[in-house]
């Protein structure tokens, strides 16, 4: 299973979006967006493109925090999947998140706009940076295996 991994967007509409990015985004079985769309045009626009699984992130509007939860787990492939925008300074940011679940294999997660790709107790933090830069992608197998995208 591939997962198509988004955060921190901060456009009006998926047409701002990279082309790059959106390409990818026809090949994965699911998109998952730590949140910081900003603009709801951007969630519906995402879901004409494949199923997404999202969480809100602190510069959304209060009409996507209304609409989705502040932290999401899901099951893909037996693996455990946490997701979290994240708040506070970038600095730490990992370690701070990791908090928010207990037992899982991945914490997908944003705000610090810079990339994260490590283990901290057991689980894999993935952050694949700010949207317009890079998106991320997580295959999930036997294993989980992560990879981050430059535009």
């Amino acid at each position: 299973m591939r997962l198509a991994v988004l955060t921190d967007t901060h456009v009006g509409s998926i047409q701002e979006l990279p082309a790059p990015m959106l390409n990818a985004l026809a090949d994965v079985d699911l998109i998952v967006h730590a949140g910081d769309f900003t603009e709801t045009a951007v969630l519906e626009g995402l879901r004409t493109l494949g199923e997404v699984k999202a969480v809100c992130g602190n510069m959304d509007s209060t009409a996507i925090k209304m609409a989705l939860p502040r932290r999401e787990l899901l099951v893909a492939e037996g693996k455990k999947i946490g997701i979290v925008h994240g708040s506070g300074v970038p600095w730490g940011i990992a370690g701070r998140v990791r908090g928010e679940f207990d037992d899982v294999d991945v914490i997908v997660f944003g705000h610090s706009h810079t990339s994260c790709n490590e283990r901290i107790r057991g689980a894999l933090m993935f952050n694949p940076g700010r949207c317009r830069d890079s998106y991320g992608l997580l295959t999930i197998a036997d294993d989980v295996s992560a990879e981050i995208i430059r535009i």
